[in-house]
Protein backbone atom coordinates (compact mmCIF):
# COMPACT_ATOMS: atom_id res chain seq x y z
CA UNK A 1 0.00 0.00 0.00
CA UNK A 2 1.49 3.37 -1.06
CA UNK A 3 1.62 6.49 1.09
CA UNK A 4 -1.40 8.16 -0.56
CA UNK A 5 -3.53 5.09 0.01
CA UNK A 6 -2.47 4.96 3.66
CA UNK A 7 -3.33 8.63 4.14
CA UNK A 8 -6.70 8.10 2.43
CA UNK A 9 -7.37 5.11 4.65
CA UNK A 10 -6.47 7.13 7.73
CA UNK A 11 -8.88 9.91 6.72
CA UNK A 12 -11.64 7.34 6.31
CA UNK A 13 -11.07 5.85 9.78
CA UNK A 14 -14.32 6.17 11.80
CA UNK A 15 -12.60 8.06 14.62
CA UNK A 16 -11.15 10.60 12.19
CA UNK A 17 -14.60 10.99 10.64
CA UNK A 18 -16.03 11.76 14.08
CA UNK A 19 -13.74 14.80 14.37
CA UNK A 20 -14.35 15.76 10.74
CA UNK A 21 -18.12 15.72 11.30
CA UNK A 22 -17.97 17.55 14.64
CA UNK A 23 -15.90 20.70 14.24
CA UNK A 24 -15.89 23.67 16.59
CA UNK A 25 -16.08 22.82 20.29
CA UNK A 26 -15.68 19.03 20.08
CA UNK A 27 -12.60 19.24 17.88
CA UNK A 28 -11.00 22.05 19.90
CA UNK A 29 -11.61 20.39 23.26
CA UNK A 30 -10.28 17.05 22.03
CA UNK A 31 -7.12 18.61 20.56
CA UNK A 32 -6.23 20.62 23.68
CA UNK A 33 -6.94 17.79 26.12
CA UNK A 34 -3.22 16.83 26.23
CA UNK A 35 -2.52 20.19 27.91
CA UNK A 36 -4.26 18.66 30.91
CA UNK A 37 -3.36 15.04 30.21
CA UNK A 38 0.43 15.34 29.82
CA UNK A 39 1.24 17.01 33.15
CA UNK A 40 -1.49 15.07 34.98
CA UNK A 41 -0.09 11.73 33.86
CA UNK A 42 3.48 12.79 34.61
CA UNK A 43 2.40 13.49 38.19
CA UNK A 44 -0.27 10.84 38.81
CA UNK A 45 2.04 7.85 39.49
CA UNK A 46 3.90 9.85 42.13
CA UNK A 47 1.17 12.05 43.65
CA UNK A 48 0.45 9.75 46.59
CA UNK A 49 4.16 9.07 47.20
CA UNK A 50 4.73 12.85 47.09
CA UNK A 51 2.41 13.16 50.10
CA UNK A 52 3.58 9.95 51.79
CA UNK A 53 7.26 10.93 51.50
CA UNK A 54 6.52 14.21 53.30
CA UNK A 55 4.92 12.48 56.27
CA UNK A 56 1.24 12.25 55.25
CA UNK A 57 -0.05 8.87 56.45
CA UNK A 58 -2.40 6.39 54.72
CA UNK A 59 -5.28 7.45 56.96
CA UNK A 60 -4.60 11.15 56.33
CA UNK A 61 -4.55 10.51 52.57
CA UNK A 62 -7.92 8.79 52.91
CA UNK A 63 -9.20 11.68 55.06
CA UNK A 64 -8.15 14.22 52.41
CA UNK A 65 -10.07 12.20 49.81
CA UNK A 66 -13.24 12.06 51.91
CA UNK A 67 -13.15 15.74 52.96
CA UNK A 68 -12.60 16.94 49.42
CA UNK A 69 -15.40 14.75 48.09
CA UNK A 70 -17.81 16.45 50.51
CA UNK A 71 -16.66 19.82 49.16
CA UNK A 72 -16.98 18.49 45.61
CA UNK A 73 -20.66 17.74 46.25
CA UNK A 74 -21.21 21.43 47.09
CA UNK A 75 -19.39 22.61 43.95
CA UNK A 76 -21.14 20.03 41.78
CA UNK A 77 -24.59 21.30 42.75
CA UNK A 78 -23.64 24.83 41.77
CA UNK A 79 -21.77 23.67 38.66
CA UNK A 80 -24.98 23.01 36.74
CA UNK A 81 -26.50 26.32 37.82
CA UNK A 82 -23.40 28.28 36.80
CA UNK A 83 -23.24 26.44 33.47
CA UNK A 84 -26.80 27.64 32.78
CA UNK A 85 -26.39 31.23 34.05
CA UNK A 86 -22.84 31.99 32.90
CA UNK A 87 -22.70 29.67 29.91
CA UNK A 88 -20.81 26.45 29.25
CA UNK A 89 -17.71 28.19 27.89
CA UNK A 90 -17.10 30.68 30.73
CA UNK A 91 -17.83 28.10 33.44
CA UNK A 92 -15.36 25.68 31.83
CA UNK A 93 -12.67 28.37 31.82
CA UNK A 94 -13.34 29.30 35.45
CA UNK A 95 -13.08 25.68 36.61
CA UNK A 96 -9.85 25.11 34.70
CA UNK A 97 -8.24 28.24 36.10
CA UNK A 98 -9.16 27.93 39.78
CA UNK A 99 -9.53 24.15 39.98
CA UNK A 100 -6.27 23.27 38.25
CA UNK A 101 -3.99 26.25 37.58
CA UNK A 102 -4.31 27.69 41.09
CA UNK A 103 -4.56 24.32 42.86
CA UNK A 104 -1.36 23.11 41.22
CA UNK A 105 0.47 26.21 42.46
CA UNK A 106 -0.46 25.26 46.02
CA UNK A 107 0.47 21.61 45.46
CA UNK A 108 3.88 22.71 44.20
CA UNK A 109 4.73 24.21 47.60
CA UNK A 110 2.85 21.76 49.86
CA UNK A 111 4.87 20.05 52.58
CA UNK A 112 2.34 19.01 55.26
CA UNK A 113 -1.18 17.63 55.71
CA UNK A 114 -2.88 21.04 55.88
CA UNK A 115 -1.33 22.41 52.68
CA UNK A 116 -2.18 19.19 50.81
CA UNK A 117 -5.74 19.47 52.11
CA UNK A 118 -5.92 23.13 51.01
CA UNK A 119 -4.70 22.25 47.51
CA UNK A 120 -7.19 19.38 47.26
CA UNK A 121 -10.06 21.64 48.36
CA UNK A 122 -9.02 24.26 45.80
CA UNK A 123 -8.97 21.49 43.19
CA UNK A 124 -12.66 20.97 43.99
CA UNK A 125 -13.36 24.04 41.81
CA UNK A 126 -12.70 21.61 38.96
CA UNK A 127 -16.14 20.13 39.69
CA UNK A 128 -17.67 23.42 38.53
CA UNK A 129 -16.34 22.86 35.03
CA UNK A 130 -17.01 19.12 34.83
CA UNK A 131 -20.64 19.62 33.88
CA UNK A 132 -19.95 22.64 31.67
CA UNK A 133 -17.05 20.92 29.87
CA UNK A 134 -19.10 17.87 28.93
CA UNK A 135 -21.97 20.11 27.76
CA UNK A 136 -19.52 22.14 25.69
CA UNK A 137 -18.18 18.92 24.18
CA UNK A 138 -21.39 17.14 23.21
CA UNK A 139 -24.34 19.55 23.02
CA UNK A 140 -23.73 20.49 19.38
CA UNK A 141 -22.54 16.99 18.42
CA UNK A 142 -24.54 14.15 16.88
CA UNK A 143 -25.83 11.53 19.38
CA UNK A 144 -24.43 8.65 17.33
CA UNK A 145 -20.95 10.19 17.63
CA UNK A 146 -20.92 10.30 21.44
CA UNK A 147 -19.00 7.04 21.89
CA UNK A 148 -16.47 8.27 19.32
CA UNK A 149 -16.07 11.63 21.05
CA UNK A 150 -15.63 10.03 24.47
CA UNK A 151 -13.12 7.68 22.85
CA UNK A 152 -11.18 10.70 21.59
CA UNK A 153 -11.24 12.23 25.08
CA UNK A 154 -9.71 9.02 26.42
CA UNK A 155 -7.15 8.95 23.60
CA UNK A 156 -6.13 12.54 24.38
CA UNK A 157 -5.26 11.51 27.91
CA UNK A 158 -3.63 8.26 26.83
CA UNK A 159 -1.24 9.88 24.35
CA UNK A 160 -0.05 12.10 27.18
CA UNK A 161 0.91 9.06 29.25
CA UNK A 162 3.81 8.30 26.91
CA UNK A 163 5.57 11.25 28.48
CA UNK A 164 5.47 9.46 31.85
CA UNK A 165 8.99 7.95 31.54
CA UNK A 166 10.38 11.46 31.81
CA UNK A 167 9.07 11.80 35.34
CA UNK A 168 10.44 8.34 36.19
CA UNK A 169 13.89 9.33 34.94
CA UNK A 170 13.83 12.60 36.85
CA UNK A 171 12.65 10.89 40.04
CA UNK A 172 15.47 8.37 39.70
CA UNK A 173 17.98 11.22 39.43
CA UNK A 174 16.59 13.81 41.84
CA UNK A 175 14.02 11.98 44.09
CA UNK A 176 10.23 12.36 44.24
CA UNK A 177 9.65 15.64 46.06
CA UNK A 178 11.65 18.18 43.99
CA UNK A 179 10.57 16.60 40.69
CA UNK A 180 6.87 16.62 41.55
CA UNK A 181 7.10 20.22 42.78
CA UNK A 182 8.38 21.34 39.36
CA UNK A 183 5.79 19.22 37.54
CA UNK A 184 2.96 20.83 39.49
CA UNK A 185 4.30 24.25 38.51
CA UNK A 186 4.38 23.19 34.84
CA UNK A 187 0.85 21.82 35.22
CA UNK A 188 -0.31 25.23 36.43
CA UNK A 189 1.15 26.93 33.35
CA UNK A 190 -0.37 24.45 30.87
CA UNK A 191 -3.81 24.91 32.43
CA UNK A 192 -3.51 28.68 32.05
CA UNK A 193 -2.73 28.07 28.37
CA UNK A 194 -5.72 25.73 28.08
CA UNK A 195 -7.98 28.39 29.57
CA UNK A 196 -6.78 30.97 27.02
CA UNK A 197 -7.28 28.58 24.07
CA UNK A 198 -10.79 27.71 25.26
CA UNK A 199 -11.60 31.43 25.38
CA UNK A 200 -10.28 32.06 21.85
CA UNK A 201 -11.49 29.03 19.89
CA UNK A 202 -14.61 27.66 21.61
CA UNK A 203 -18.13 29.09 21.34
CA UNK A 204 -21.23 28.85 23.47
CA UNK A 205 -23.50 25.93 22.53
CA UNK A 206 -27.04 26.38 21.20
CA UNK A 207 -28.52 24.88 24.35
CA UNK A 208 -26.16 26.98 26.45
CA UNK A 209 -27.47 30.19 24.85
CA UNK A 210 -31.05 29.07 25.42
CA UNK A 211 -30.45 28.26 29.09
CA UNK A 212 -28.51 31.49 29.65
CA UNK A 213 -31.44 33.50 28.25
CA UNK A 214 -34.00 31.50 30.26
CA UNK A 215 -32.11 31.97 33.54
CA UNK A 216 -31.00 35.58 33.08
CA UNK A 217 -33.56 36.94 35.58
CA UNK A 218 -33.66 33.85 37.81
CA UNK A 219 -31.64 33.96 41.02
CA UNK A 220 -29.10 31.28 41.92
CA UNK A 221 -31.09 30.36 45.03
CA UNK A 222 -34.29 30.00 43.02
CA UNK A 223 -32.50 27.71 40.57
CA UNK A 224 -31.07 25.75 43.48
CA UNK A 225 -34.61 25.31 44.81
CA UNK A 226 -35.72 23.93 41.44
CA UNK A 227 -33.61 20.84 42.14
CA UNK A 228 -36.55 19.60 44.21
CA UNK A 229 -38.43 19.14 40.93
CA UNK A 230 -35.48 17.61 39.10
CA UNK A 231 -34.66 15.04 41.78
CA UNK A 232 -38.01 13.17 41.50
CA UNK A 233 -37.70 13.05 37.70
CA UNK A 234 -34.21 11.63 38.11
CA UNK A 235 -35.34 9.03 40.64
CA UNK A 236 -38.18 7.89 38.38
CA UNK A 237 -35.86 7.23 35.44
CA UNK A 238 -34.64 3.66 35.77
CA UNK A 239 -32.24 4.04 32.86
CA UNK A 240 -30.52 7.01 34.48
CA UNK A 241 -30.39 5.34 37.90
CA UNK A 242 -28.71 2.25 36.47
CA UNK A 243 -26.20 4.35 34.55
CA UNK A 244 -25.51 6.39 37.70
CA UNK A 245 -25.03 3.21 39.75
CA UNK A 246 -22.32 2.02 37.36
CA UNK A 247 -20.71 5.48 37.35
CA UNK A 248 -20.61 5.55 41.16
CA UNK A 249 -18.98 2.13 41.28
CA UNK A 250 -16.34 3.09 38.72
CA UNK A 251 -15.74 6.39 40.51
CA UNK A 252 -15.00 4.52 43.74
CA UNK A 253 -12.72 2.11 41.91
CA UNK A 254 -10.84 5.03 40.36
CA UNK A 255 -10.34 6.53 43.84
CA UNK A 256 -8.78 3.28 45.04
CA UNK A 257 -6.59 2.72 41.98
CA UNK A 258 -5.40 6.33 41.71
CA UNK A 259 -4.46 6.71 45.36
CA UNK A 260 -3.41 3.25 46.54
CA UNK A 261 -2.01 1.32 43.56
CA UNK A 262 1.41 2.98 43.85
CA UNK A 263 1.58 2.27 47.59
CA UNK A 264 0.48 -1.34 47.05
CA UNK A 265 3.05 -2.25 44.40
CA UNK A 266 5.95 -0.44 46.11
CA UNK A 267 5.24 -1.06 49.80
CA UNK A 268 3.74 -4.58 49.66
CA UNK A 269 4.96 -6.11 46.40
CA UNK A 270 8.40 -4.52 46.73
CA UNK A 271 8.61 -3.13 43.18
CA UNK A 272 10.84 -0.18 42.34
CA UNK A 273 9.37 3.33 42.34
CA UNK A 274 10.81 3.79 38.84
CA UNK A 275 8.32 1.21 37.51
CA UNK A 276 5.42 3.48 38.47
CA UNK A 277 6.06 5.47 35.29
CA UNK A 278 6.14 2.29 33.15
CA UNK A 279 2.74 0.87 34.14
CA UNK A 280 0.75 3.84 32.76
CA UNK A 281 2.60 3.52 29.44
CA UNK A 282 1.60 -0.12 29.05
CA UNK A 283 -1.96 0.79 30.01
CA UNK A 284 -2.03 3.62 27.45
CA UNK A 285 -0.49 1.51 24.67
CA UNK A 286 -3.03 -1.28 25.13
CA UNK A 287 -5.96 1.14 25.30
CA UNK A 288 -4.80 3.06 22.22
CA UNK A 289 -4.38 -0.12 20.17
CA UNK A 290 -7.84 -1.25 21.25
CA UNK A 291 -9.53 2.10 20.68
CA UNK A 292 -7.96 2.78 17.29
CA UNK A 293 -7.92 -0.76 15.92
CA UNK A 294 -10.92 -2.47 17.51
CA UNK A 295 -13.30 0.02 19.13
CA UNK A 296 -14.93 1.16 15.88
CA UNK A 297 -15.69 -2.45 14.94
CA UNK A 298 -18.04 -2.70 17.93
CA UNK A 299 -21.48 -1.20 17.29
CA UNK A 300 -21.85 2.29 18.77
CA UNK A 301 -25.51 1.49 19.52
CA UNK A 302 -24.73 -1.58 21.63
CA UNK A 303 -23.83 -1.04 25.27
CA UNK A 304 -24.82 -3.98 27.46
CA UNK A 305 -22.53 -6.73 26.17
CA UNK A 306 -19.35 -4.58 25.81
CA UNK A 307 -19.92 -3.06 29.27
CA UNK A 308 -20.51 -6.46 30.87
CA UNK A 309 -17.40 -7.95 29.29
CA UNK A 310 -15.35 -4.91 30.35
CA UNK A 311 -16.54 -5.17 33.95
CA UNK A 312 -15.78 -8.90 33.99
CA UNK A 313 -12.24 -8.14 32.80
CA UNK A 314 -11.92 -5.53 35.53
CA UNK A 315 -12.79 -8.25 38.05
CA UNK A 316 -10.16 -10.58 36.61
CA UNK A 317 -7.59 -7.78 36.83
CA UNK A 318 -8.43 -7.16 40.50
CA UNK A 319 -7.90 -10.86 41.26
CA UNK A 320 -4.53 -10.78 39.50
CA UNK A 321 -3.41 -7.83 41.62
CA UNK A 322 -4.68 -9.24 44.91
CA UNK A 323 -2.94 -12.59 44.41
CA UNK A 324 0.23 -11.17 42.86
CA UNK A 325 3.35 -12.59 44.59
CA UNK A 326 5.93 -10.20 46.01
CA UNK A 327 8.51 -8.90 43.51
CA UNK A 328 6.46 -10.33 40.61
CA UNK A 329 6.55 -7.68 37.88
CA UNK A 330 4.88 -10.09 35.43
CA UNK A 331 1.69 -10.35 37.48
CA UNK A 332 1.42 -6.57 37.73
CA UNK A 333 2.04 -6.15 34.00
CA UNK A 334 -0.72 -8.68 33.31
CA UNK A 335 -3.02 -6.77 35.66
CA UNK A 336 -2.32 -3.54 33.77
CA UNK A 337 -2.95 -5.23 30.39
CA UNK A 338 -6.30 -6.74 31.39
CA UNK A 339 -7.53 -3.59 33.13
CA UNK A 340 -6.55 -1.50 30.07
CA UNK A 341 -8.74 -3.61 27.78
CA UNK A 342 -11.53 -3.34 30.33
CA UNK A 343 -11.18 0.45 30.49
CA UNK A 344 -11.24 0.75 26.69
CA UNK A 345 -14.55 -1.12 26.64
CA UNK A 346 -16.16 0.54 29.65
CA UNK A 347 -15.12 4.21 29.85
CA UNK A 348 -16.55 5.66 26.58
CA UNK A 349 -19.74 3.60 26.87
CA UNK A 350 -20.64 4.36 30.47
CA UNK A 351 -20.33 8.12 29.76
CA UNK A 352 -22.33 7.92 26.52
CA UNK A 353 -24.95 5.67 28.15
CA UNK A 354 -25.57 8.26 30.83
CA UNK A 355 -25.88 11.18 28.39
CA UNK A 356 -28.27 9.26 26.14
CA UNK A 357 -30.61 8.62 29.08
CA UNK A 358 -30.97 12.20 30.37
CA UNK A 359 -33.17 15.07 29.18
CA UNK A 360 -30.99 17.28 26.90
CA UNK A 361 -32.99 20.41 27.87
CA UNK A 362 -31.85 19.99 31.48
CA UNK A 363 -28.49 18.40 30.74
CA UNK A 364 -26.42 20.87 32.78
CA UNK A 365 -28.33 20.65 36.04
CA UNK A 366 -29.03 16.93 35.71
CA UNK A 367 -25.35 16.26 35.07
CA UNK A 368 -24.48 18.44 38.06
CA UNK A 369 -27.00 16.57 40.22
CA UNK A 370 -25.65 13.22 39.04
CA UNK A 371 -22.05 14.27 39.66
CA UNK A 372 -22.92 15.55 43.13
CA UNK A 373 -24.75 12.31 43.93
CA UNK A 374 -21.84 10.25 42.61
CA UNK A 375 -19.34 12.08 44.77
CA UNK A 376 -21.61 12.03 47.84
CA UNK A 377 -22.17 8.29 47.58
CA UNK A 378 -18.46 7.70 46.98
CA UNK A 379 -17.12 10.03 49.69
CA UNK A 380 -17.01 7.51 52.57
CA UNK A 381 -14.87 5.18 50.47
CA UNK A 382 -11.88 7.53 50.46
CA UNK A 383 -11.41 7.24 54.20
CA UNK A 384 -12.49 3.57 54.17
CA UNK A 385 -9.92 2.72 51.50
CA UNK A 386 -7.21 4.54 53.47
CA UNK A 387 -8.10 2.66 56.65
CA UNK A 388 -8.27 -0.70 54.84
CA UNK A 389 -4.90 0.02 53.21
CA UNK A 390 -3.37 0.68 56.63
CA UNK A 391 -4.62 -2.75 57.79
CA UNK A 392 -3.69 -4.70 54.64
CA UNK A 393 -2.86 -3.07 51.33
CA UNK A 394 -4.79 -5.77 49.46
CA UNK A 395 -8.13 -4.94 51.09
CA UNK A 396 -9.04 -1.84 49.02
CA UNK A 397 -8.67 -3.92 45.85
CA UNK A 398 -10.78 -6.70 47.33
CA UNK A 399 -13.53 -4.09 47.76
CA UNK A 400 -13.22 -3.14 44.08
CA UNK A 401 -13.69 -6.78 43.10
CA UNK A 402 -17.02 -6.88 44.96
CA UNK A 403 -18.05 -3.61 43.31
CA UNK A 404 -17.31 -4.97 39.83
CA UNK A 405 -19.61 -7.93 40.48
CA UNK A 406 -22.38 -5.56 41.58
CA UNK A 407 -21.87 -3.43 38.45
CA UNK A 408 -22.14 -6.53 36.24
CA UNK A 409 -25.50 -7.37 37.84
CA UNK A 410 -26.71 -3.80 37.19
CA UNK A 411 -25.63 -3.91 33.53
CA UNK A 412 -27.63 -7.12 33.05
CA UNK A 413 -30.77 -5.04 33.66
CA UNK A 414 -29.85 -2.06 31.46
CA UNK A 415 -31.88 -1.48 28.30
CA UNK A 416 -30.11 -0.47 25.11
CA UNK A 417 -30.66 3.28 24.51
CA UNK A 418 -32.22 4.49 21.26
CA UNK A 419 -29.55 6.34 19.28
CA UNK A 420 -30.96 8.70 16.67
CA UNK A 421 -29.32 10.82 13.99
CA UNK A 422 -30.73 14.14 15.20
CA UNK A 423 -28.61 16.66 17.08
CA UNK A 424 -28.34 16.54 20.84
Amino acid sequence: MNLKAKIRGLKEHPLVQVLANNGGNPRTLVLIEPLWGIPYNLIAPFATLYMYTQGVTDVQIGLILSVTMVVQVFFSFFGGILADKLGRKFTTMMGDFFGWAMACLVWSVSHNFWLFLAAAVLNCFEQINQTAWYCLLIEDARPKDLVGLYTWVNIGGLVAIFFAPLSGLFVNSYSVVPVVRVLYLVFSLTMIAKTIITFKFCHETRQGKIRRAETRNVSVFQMLGEYRHLIPSLLHSRGVLKAVAVSVILYIVNIVNTNFFSLYVTQRLGLSENLLAVFPILNAAVMLIFMVGIQHRISVTKFRVPLWIGLALYGVAALLLIFSPANSVGFVFLYVFVSAVAAALVNPRKDALLQLNINPQERARLNALIMASTIALSSPFGYLAGWLSSVDRRLPFAVTLVLFVIAMLVICRVQEPQVEEKDA
